[in-house]
């Protein structure tokens, strides 16, 4: 067996000097630069096309493994492959490889950038940001998204399943949209480990099993007369904007943005617009003789029927929580009037559900009744927002309450 002959030694490449090619031996030098910095460089032929390649810096690479690196690109261009070719080709698949790496959080934001425009309150991008920031970011904030698996949702989700399941319930909604979107962009690929059905429903409770119905604090029906008085005496914008949210049954936002626009008193009529709407759907409400009165005593500031401090915006949420805590009702909330109104409905009228679930704007969960649904029931609604009406301006004495029943029954 013929012995590979050996040109330089350890203290030749530490004590060269002179700037050059130092052979050592099978297409491997030693290169000496002027500025005295020195390197590996193999040369070697593919096809007779002579070429050269830097195997890397003497400070990386000693002698002896220099000599390796150089023994495993020849056995390469023994094969028929170009190790510069190869290395170019593995530069490139890696580079690639890392321009499609994304962290869950730069997902997140990407994801939220995209569909804000398409959410009708403004909130529900910081709501999205502060939920996923809080619970989702420290597990996986700056982890891949291709890397995400079930255990770090089940890592994220278990800790509030139990003691905060509807916001455990949203963050895991949210991950799995971000996952998904990840998924169409190209950034990861096979099932989302943030799915309900068929995944995550095997591993945690139902959230109706485990969760605290929560119910908004509400006047109880019987004693709404009475609560009238007292917020009729009440000075202040925000206090008629109260009335009309209790007469007309609505939610906050809808009564507080409301604009001139939307209204025709003449016919008793306020149509809300879609976009404005929980439901993303039109609401006709029909006005009360009282919710009447009331908007017509409005001034007529800017386009907004109650408009706020600051021009062209309208009262603060705040507003209304506002006036309750100066009527010493702070044990109240504004969206809870609906559940009263709700209560009064069922209680003291012989209204049918789908007219009042109607007027609160509520959607048919049902999809087949919900397909056949084609009018919005105003006439049956009128004559029952008419009734709540007159039964809001009765003190709360309990034969008011029966003659009312008696008369709305009848």
């Amino acid at each position: 067996m013929t012995r590979r002959v050996r040109i330089l030694n350890a203290r030749q490449v530490e004590t060269v000097k002179t700037p050059g090619y130092f052979f050592d031996g099978a297409g491997l030098y030693l290169q000496v630069a002027k500025g005295g910095s020195k390197s590996w460089v193999l040369r070697y032929a593919v096809n007779k096309r002579p070429r050269e390649m830097g195997l890397g810096s003497l400070v990386t690479f000693t002698l002896a493994e220099a000599r390796d690196r150089a023994t495993k690109y020849r056995q390469m261009v023994a094969d028929g492959i170009d190790p510069i070719d190869d290395r170019k080709a593995s530069l490139l698949t890696r580079r690639m490889a890392e321009a499609n790496v994304i962290t869950f959080d730069k997902a997140a934001d990407k994801f939220i950038q995209a569909n804000k425009s398409g959410w009708r309150n403004a909130k529900h991008e910081d709501q999205w940001r502060n939920t996923l920031k809080t619970y989702a970011s420290p597990v996986i904030g700056d982890l891949s998204v291709a890397l995400v698996t079930t255990a770090h949702v089940m890592r994220i989700l278990e800790p509030i399943w139990t003691t905060k399941t509807e916001t455990a319930t949203r963050v895991r909604g949210r991950i799995e949209k971000i996952l998904d979107w990840a998924k169409v962009q190209g950034y990861r690929s096979g099932d989302n480990p943030a799915a309900w059905r068929g995944h995550l429903s095997e591993a945690l409770p139902k959230p109706s099993k485990v969760a605290t119905e929560a119910h908004h604090a509400a006047l109880p029906w019987l004693e709404i007369g009475a609560f009238m008085v007292a917020l009729q005496a009440m000075p202040g914008l925000a206090a008629r904007a109260l009335e009309i949210i209790i007469l007309c049954a609505t939610r906050t936002s809808e009564a507080l943005n409301a604009k001139w626009t939307e209204f025709d008193l003449d016919a008793g009529l306020w149509t809300i617009p879609k976009e404005r709407m929980k439901s993303f759907r039109e609401h006709r409400v029909p006005l009360s003789a009282s919710a009447i009165r009331i908007l017509r005593d409005l001034p007529h500031v800017n386009e907004f029927v109650f408009p706020g401090a600051k021009e062209n915006t309208a009262l603060s949420n705040m507003s209304c929580l506002a006036v309750l805590k100066r009527m010493d009702r702070a044990d109240l909330t504004v969206h809870g009037f609906r559940s009263t109104f709700r209560d009064w409905v069922s209680e003291s009228t012989a209204y049918p559900r789908d007219v009042a679930e109607m007027a609160l704007a509520h959607t048919i969960e049902d999809k087949s009744e919900a397909a056949y649904r084609r009018g919005d029931l105003l006439e049956k609604r009128r004559a029952m927002m008419q009734a709540w009406a007159k039964f809001c301006d009765l003190p709360a004495k309990s034969g008011d309450v029966v003659a009312i029943r008696a008369k709305v029954a009848a």
